[in-house]
């Protein structure tokens, strides 16, 4: 997996393919998921830690281009954490915000909800489900509701720090549960629990939904 990354990472950039990364556009203000999420939270979370990413995945990228250049094997393996970390951190959180909405919550419609009743008996038992494991996630991570199609189902995963679902278990990647404390601290202190239970509120069922329609 790592050696097709970094392939495919270095004939971007051979070919001079590869573009700069930018941070997406929040689609609603700061405080617009209060009182799940404060706007003091999504403020740092964004314009700093995703912020960050891109920025540190920029460099990792002009990094491997450089040593690319050079044909040096030993630079180019060694860019493969901040690649897998800062670029990994840029596409979950990218696909997190997009996941949360502040007419979010209550229950998805129509093929999604038909197959989270199949795959998991009912959306309480998935809700329930999905929720330990993102409480259960050791340190920092995510919790995942992935489209698995080799077995033509939904399955919820665990990735620790930041990698990418789709990366590192072939998932589809549907909604993600952000568990990283910079992603609750402030407001709910080390209770992992409660902001759990509380992210519920702002699900963005649309999104998750047109995502799996498109799997």
């Amino acid at each position: 997996l790592r050696s097709t990354i970094l392939n495919r990472l270095s004939q971007a950039h051979k070919w001079g393919l590869a573009k700069k990364h930018t941070l997406p556009k929040l689609p609603y203000a700061y405080n617009a998921l209060e009182p799940t999420i404060s706007a003091e939270i999504m403020e740092l979370h964004y314009s700093k830690h995703h912020a960050a990413y891109v920025n540190n995945y920029n460099v990792a990228e002009e990094q491997l281009q450089l040593a690319t250049s050079k044909d040096d094997i030993g630079k180019i393996l060694s860019l493969t954490p901040a690649l897998h970390f800062n670029g990994g951190g840029h596409l979950n959180h990218s696909i997190f915000w997009k996941n949360l909405s502040p007419n979010g919550g209550g229950l998805p419609k129509g093929d999604l909800l038909v197959a989270i009743e199949r795959d998991f008996v009912s959306f309480d038992k998935f809700k329930e489900q999905m929720t330990a494991q993102a409480i259960g996630v050791q340190g920092s991570g995510w919790a995942w509701l992935g489209w698995n199609a080799v077995l033509k189902r939904l399955q919820l995963v665990q990735c620790a720090n930041q990698f990418a679902l789709e990366a590192t278990t072939g998932l589809k990647p549907l909604l993600g549960i952000d568990v990283w404390e910079h992603a609750y601290y402030l407001q709910y202190k080390n209770v992992r629990p409660d902001y759990v239970k509380a992210i519920w509120d702002v699900i963005n069922w649309q999104d998750v939904s047109e995502r799996f329609a498109k799997c």
